[in-house]
């Protein structure tokens, strides 16, 4: 059961054996036949999945400007604004470099 401070209105949280309110500092004695809990809602972190092994990407043929090899890997990021195309990444298959294009 949630207690809420009468006077005002917000949540109560147990303190050794009183009530007492998180905002004025209002306290509130607990009655022996009630017993409160608290408990903390921890928010668990998405793992960020980055691809090591290019070999999974798709190849096209574009002329890497450092060696001038006609085969790169590609893939697009959303990099700037949701309503901003997409920026194109490329990676050259023979020397590993990479650069970036935007529309």
């Amino acid at each position: 059961m949630v207690k809420f401070c009468p006077k005002c209105n917000n949540i109560m949280l147990p303190k050794e054996d009183n009530l007492v309110c998180t905002v004025c500092g209002f306290e509130e004695e607990l009655e022996k036949t009630e017993s409160y809990e608290l408990k903390e809602k921890l928010e668990t972190k998405q793992e960020i999945v980055v691809i090591e092994d290019v070999n999974t990407l798709p190849t096209t043929r574009i002329e890497c400007p450092n060696c001038g090899n006609m085969e790169v890997y590609w893939w697009l990021q959303q990099t700037r604004c949701a309503d901003e195309p997409e920026t194109r990444f490329y990676k050259c298959t023979k020397c590993g470099h990479t650069w970036r294009e935007y529309d």
